[in-house]
């Protein structure tokens, strides 16, 4: 099977995720919008955090990315993206205990036709709550001091559950 076929990030593209992973807080040109501080686990294979898109119901959803780059499914590693949703599995458990909602969704967008609009392999984790409407909203930038308050309390859980 030939995944390349699948892939479709333009050759100066500029990862911000992988410069998440490193550390990176880009002031200047608002690539890198994420903080280290919306940071809320790492391993040595991936990374959860805090989006910084939100959806006025359903605020402070979760972020998994790979610490290497993939770009897609296509692309993703099966021991990667087991990697992924064990950690997924982890936040689901999380939220429901610090956020104290209703249901938890994932989202997972792939190339251009499914909505994929950062080319690096990420898997959103949301909070949900009854009536909530998450699909019928549209979303909003929210500030880093927006998310400390969320991203806190999520490394506490994973510093005194993992």
């Amino acid at each position: 099977m030939n995944d390349s076929i699948y892939l479709h990030i333009p050759s100066d593209y500029v990862c911000p995720f992988c410069l998440v992973v490193k550390g990176v807080e880009d002031e200047g040109n608002k690539l890198v919008q994420s903080k280290q501080q919306d940071i809320v686990y790492k391993d040595d294979y991936v990374t959860a955090l805090i989006a910084t898109l939100w959806w006025e119901n359903n605020k402070a959803h979760v972020i998994i990315i790979p610490n290497q780059h993939y770009e897609n499914i296509f692309d993703l590693p099966i021991d990667i993206a087991t990697k992924i949703h064990e950690l997924s599995q982890k936040v689901a458990h999380a939220l429901k205990e610090c956020y104290q909602c209703d249901g938890i969704s994932t989202r997972q967008h792939n190339e251009p036709g499914g909505s994929q609009d950062v080319w690096h392999y990420h898997l959103h984790v949301y909070p949900r709550y009854k009536d909530d409407n998450l699909y019928k909203m549209d979303g909003h930038l929210s500030s880093p001091k927006e998310r400390i308050y969320y991203s806190e309390q999520l490394r506490t859980w994973f510093e005194t559950n993992n």
